[in-house]
């Protein structure tokens, strides 16, 4: 009808109630895309926003976003913690340009409207007019024109947001199987090593299964197999929460055997190759219970790894149907020695946008976008394992990844 906003589209149908058959058009039909952004990252979920130590300080501030919704994370003077839509509220101007900074206040390029780290309107440049003509008129009051604000809370360390008044609260969201998983790497306090960004050339959702994915590492990742850092055939598992959206999958392995053959071979492989520099798989059982890889995933859009003593949060983030960023965390702790600090920072070299594993998951994606762009009928097989999204004791599974699409489709109303 004339005047009223157009209603959102109906989300592409499943071919039945199960999990093991995901349609292909999920990752190409823009209006799922447009249902997703409204009915998941602004639905009942929460996302990562930034780390606690990047806003430790009185006026510290973080632009991020949540799903495309450009978002500030700030600690007032008080010390509260805020996450406030970064959008003017008067003519709907970006307010935070640059990635992170202090202030008292934040203004406006455009108008100079100023508003205070809680983003309630403190001035409006030429309110009164000039020389007593123009400006606002005398109905209007600051107070009702303060910033969208979101639900903020803070975990291990990581500071979360919610855009939804009905998301249940952080700790009931993540659950304790996931908690216990995060309290496990993240068990004292952070600091940030350093930052990347890497350009997925497809949709979020193809990154999301990857990182769900525990048996295709033993077949792309010839790095990981090649120099016995991750293999499906070292003890491990699969944890998938109840509501299947959050996983974490463990791999062990003996490191004083690791220690032993590497000082008598000189090698970490079954083959002819060898690391001209082996110290970037150097590593010590730094939590003492001998699990080389965990990676944990929060629904929708966060990644915790740990891979030997590389340790890092992934955010997925949406930048259009074929478009995804994905940012690059790499964390230490505030005890950590110097010795400690390189050996994170080597081991990095293993992950990121350049990284000997990372490269591979950022251009796999790419190959399955190109072959759905024409050719999105039918649907994918996700039967490894089984058909259910429950936690297994081992790793030749897509479990997590059913996990994935039973959160989605509770979430997408399908």
């Amino acid at each position: 009808m004339s005047g009223l906003r157009a209603a959102l589209p109906q989300p592409v149908a499943w071919p039945s109630d199960a999990l093991s058959n995901v349609p292909f058009r999920v990752y190409t039909d823009p209006d799922q895309y447009r249902l997703e952004l409204e009915r998941i990252f602004k639905g009942p979920t929460w996302s990562y926003l930034c780390l606690a130590a990047e806003v430790a300080a009185p006026g510290d501030w973080v632009a991020t976003t949540v799903g495309e919704t450009p978002v500030i994370v700030a600690r007032d003077g008080e010390g509260a913690l805020n996450a406030i839509v970064n959008r003017c509220a008067h003519r709907g101007n970006l307010l935070c340009l640059e990635r992170q900074g202090n202030a008292k206040e934040l203004r406006c390029i455009y108008h100079g409207w100023t508003y205070d780290l809680a983003g309630r309107l403190t001035g409006v440049a030429f309110e009164r007019g000039v020389k007593r003509q123009g400006g606002m008129p005398p109905e209007f009051r600051k107070d009702e024109h303060s910033l969208a604000r979101l639900r903020v809370a803070e975990y291990a360390g990581l500071v979360f947001g919610s855009m939804s008044q009905t998301a249940p609260d952080l700790e009931t969201y993540l659950g304790p199987l996931i908690t216990g998983g995060m309290r496990r790497v993240l068990n004292r306090p952070l600091r940030l090593l350093g930052h990347s960004t890497q350009v997925l050339p497809y949709n979020w959702k193809l990154y999301g299964e990857n990182t769900k994915d525990t048996y295709h590492a033993s077949i792309l990742h010839t790095f990981l197999t090649t120099f016995h850092i991750n293999r499906l055939s070292q003890p491990g598992g699969i944890n998938v929460d109840d509501s299947g959206g959050h996983h974490f999958s463990q791999a062990k392995m003996d490191y004083a055997a690791e220690d032993a053959d590497y000082r008598r071979e000189q090698l970490r492989s079954d083959s002819e190759y060898r690391l001209q520099d082996p110290s970037v798989i150097e590593s010590v059982d730094e939590y003492g219970d001998g699990v080389s890889v965990q990676i944990l995933t929060l629904f929708p859009s966060m990644v915790l790894q740990q891979i030997r003593n590389s340790i890092a949060v992934r955010v997925i983030r949406p930048k259009g149907l074929e478009r995804t960023e994905l940012d690059w965390f790499h964390i230490g702790f505030a005890d950590d020695n110097a010795a400690m600090t390189e050996r994170r920072l080597r081991q990095g070299n293993l992950v990121g946008a350049a990284g000997y594993i990372s490269m591979e998951d950022g251009c796999v994606g790419g190959f399955v976008q190109r072959a759905l762009r024409s050719n999105d009928e039918g649907s994918g097989v996700v039967m490894m394992g089984g058909h259910e999204a429950a936690s297994q004791p081992f790793r030749a599974s897509e479990a997590a990844i059913r996990g994935f699409w039973k959160k989605y489709r509770s979430l997408m109303g399908n």
